[in-house]
């Protein structure tokens, strides 16, 4: 699927426009991010965008956590996953007692039409399996 470094570039533009969608106080996971912009199956590589992101961006990282409700940035950085978590905080996120935030009630759920990209083709593809 990619094949060079413009399109992991033109991706990764793709990946900060979304998340800059993301509303105040409402978080997404790598996931619903990668489902978004049509990469299903990629959620590391919006990892790898958050992660790249310069330290004055206007880019909302802090609001993509990963699919537990967990902030992953803790593997890397002790003090990044306390960044996020306050910058969260201050948002109104409110993690729970494990350190979790609750998806149930902070996951944002975007407008049916945001999700075009990630499953173009999808009743072609089905409808043509059926008739197998």
């Amino acid at each position: 699927m990619l094949q060079n470094a413009q399109t992991t570039l033109n991706y990764y533009q793709q990946i900060y426009a979304k998340v800059r969608t993301i509303p105040l106080g409402k978080i997404a996971t790598y996931g619903d991010i990668a489902r978004m912009v049509g990469l299903p199956r990629h959620a590391r590589m919006v990892g790898n965008a958050l992660h790249a992101l310069p330290l004055d961006t206007d880019v909302p990282w802090q609001r993509v956590i990963n699919a537990q409700g967990s902030i992953s940035l803790g593997k890397l950085s002790a003090d990044g996953a306390l960044h996020q978590r306050l910058l969260l905080e201050a948002e109104g996120v409110v993690f729970q007692a494990n350190g979790k935030v609750n998806l149930k009630v902070y996951r944002w759920r975007p407008s049916v039409s945001l999700f075009d990209n990630a499953f173009e083709g999808y009743a072609t593809n089905h409808t043509a399996c059926q008739a197998l």
